[in-house]
């Protein structure tokens, strides 16, 4: 069965128009980094078909202008951070993303974001999670805190325990907030970077 490249994938596309040739390797990866990612597109797969429509993802953020204080321009800002995301990631606006073509779409997105950061291009991992951030910051003070960040995990049907292991671990510097490059280094270990087991109850998973 095909799978994915330039001709139907975005982030194969920007690979390949700058020269770079990656080309994903299933045997490349922990089966616990395989779990990691199938949880994940299950818990955006709304209708249970295997397969992750743009709706979908969209509903995301609309649950997000249910749960917090957020204006119609952060909201419009996230939604199109989210479209952008994974459209690179690729979810067709069209023909969705197949399960079985998850686990590659997620590495060469993965690629394609080191590709960029090698180029000094903008990170779309970058882009997401500031969307999120502006939404987040309640208080309006430019950071976020532990509650605030209970809202980001109850808007994903995360366990909102999962709040305390999260900022645990993307605090960094241990001030008691979180700050944009500390929430974009998060995301980019969680997703990007080798397995890790030191990672695997941020979302209050084991995998």
């Amino acid at each position: 069965m095909p799978g994915l490249d330039e001709t139907n994938n975005e982030s194969y596309r920007y690979l390949r128009s700058v020269g770079n040739d990656w080309q994903f390797n299933v045997e490349d990866l922990h089966p616990k980094m395989l779990s990691r990612l199938y949880k994940r597109f299950d818990t955006f797969d709304l209708d249970s078909d295997e397969k992750m429509e743009m709706d979908e993802i969209l509903y995301w953020p609309d649950r997000m202008r249910q749960l917090v204080n957020a204006t119609d321009e952060q909201v419009e800002k996230m939604r199109a951070a989210v479209y952008t995301f994974f459209f690179n990631k690729g979810v067709d606006p069209v023909n969705g993303l197949k399960r079985e073509d998850w686990v590659e779409a997620n590495r060469v997105f993965a690629e394609a974001e080191r590709e960029r950061e090698r180029r000094g291009e903008g990170s779309l991992i970058a882009l997401l999670s500031n969307a999120y951030y502006d939404v987040l910051d309640d208080d309006g003070d430019g950071t976020v805190d532990v509650e605030e960040l209970k809202t980001m995990m109850k808007a994903f049907d995360v366990p909102q325990e999962a709040a305390y292991t999260f900022f645990q671990k993307a605090d960094t510097d241990k001030t008691g907030k979180l700050e944009r490059p500390e929430l974009v280094h998060l995301f980019r270990k969680f997703w990007m970077e080798p397995y890790d087991p030191q990672w695997d109850g941020v979302y209050a998973y084991k995998y």
